[in-house]
């Protein structure tokens, strides 16, 4: 018998006034995976979490976390989860121990445990040279790893990370992708929202996006990929009021409609026909007067994916 999911969601609905925020999402996470949830701006991303994490009642529709119901076993489901937001809810005035044995207190850990607790996770994180300077003085990246580590104090079977790395630097970043990936390899099961394709693409073993409060595209990052065919073409304009014009020349193409992301005057086409559309397509822009800053081919990305099933360029929460 299959095991039962550790996340699992069936026709989540849920309205701010006449706001649909989700509308019928389907979720399924199994034990020790990572999950990663894609949408543009008030595509739905928070509203689900907050529904997983027990912070919102759905209107409609059932989740289940680790076995419980979110609904009538809420206390349940906020003892088996961890999670860490946006932006990192540490104490300043604290130390970096001083904020993990309190949590561990919270989670009602003996004085002794929640010492022990706190030490394993300093070390593990990287931050038991800084554990008891006052929080205030660590970096951005450092109160980074400390949310994480608050968020494990509880020895959580699900971690829900809501954009765990914004506003880090390339390096810190990646320090964090692999305690992640070590969870991960423990048996964590993790769901993650993240504005970073590339973070995505990654720690994710199956990926959601969504759109006006639907699921729209779900499959591991390659199942994605392989939607777009065997290339796709990127031409960013010099002009981004020529951007109708652009897409008026290349109508009478073959193969897949181009999408315009007027933010950063790119056109995104995919191509099966690798070079020789490339031709093509410069033939046609070139003969309608479209000023090209510069145009590539290249092998479909996850944000390739997500421009073209969205429409948009943003993924923030």
């Amino acid at each position: 018998m299959a095991a039962a999911p550790a996340i699992e969601a069936h026709g989540l609905v849920k309205h701010y006034g006449a706001v649909r925020a989700l509308d019928g999402v389907d979720l399924a996470v199994a034990e020790g995976t990572v999950l990663g949830l894609l949408g543009p701006n008030g595509a739905g991303k928070t509203t689900l979490v907050r529904i997983i994490a027990t912070l919102l009642v759905p209107d409609a529709g059932s989740a289940r976390v680790a076995g419980h119901d979110v609904r009538t076993e809420a206390r349940a489901v906020r003892a088996a989860i961890g999670l860490a937001g946006q932006f990192a809810a540490v104490d300043a005035l604290l130390s970096g121990r001083e904020n993990l044995v309190m949590v561990g207190r919270l989670y009602g850990l003996s004085a002794r445990e929640a010492a022990l607790r706190a030490a394993s996770l300093l070390e593990r994180l990287g931050l038991a040279e800084a554990a008891d300077r006052r929080v205030r003085g660590y970096s951005g990246g450092m109160r980074r790893r400390l949310d994480l580590g608050a968020s494990l104090v509880g020895r959580p079977r699900v971690l829900i990370l809501d954009e765990p790395t914004t506003g880090l630097d390339p390096r810190t970043r990646i320090e964090l992708w692999e305690i992640v990936e070590g969870l991960v390899r423990d048996g964590t099961t993790v769901l993650l929202t993240t504005q970073h394709l590339e973070e995505a693409d990654r720690l994710a073993g199956r990926i959601v996006v969504i759109d006006n409060g639907r699921a729209i595209a779900e499959g591991t990052p390659d199942e994605l990929k392989e939607r777009l065919g065997a290339d796709v073409i990127d031409a960013r304009l010099r002009r981004a009021d020529q951007g109708e014009a652009a897409l008026a020349a290349l109508a009478s193409l073959a193969g897949p409609v181009p999408t315009w992301h007027p933010e950063d005057r790119r056109l995104r086409i995919p191509s099966a026909g690798g070079s020789a559309t490339l031709l093509e397509v410069l033939r046609a822009l070139d003969a309608a007067g479209i000023d090209l800053e510069d145009i590539s081919l290249h092998r479909p990305s996850l944000e390739d994916v997500f421009l073209t099933l969205t429409g948009r360029g943003t993924v923030g929460a």
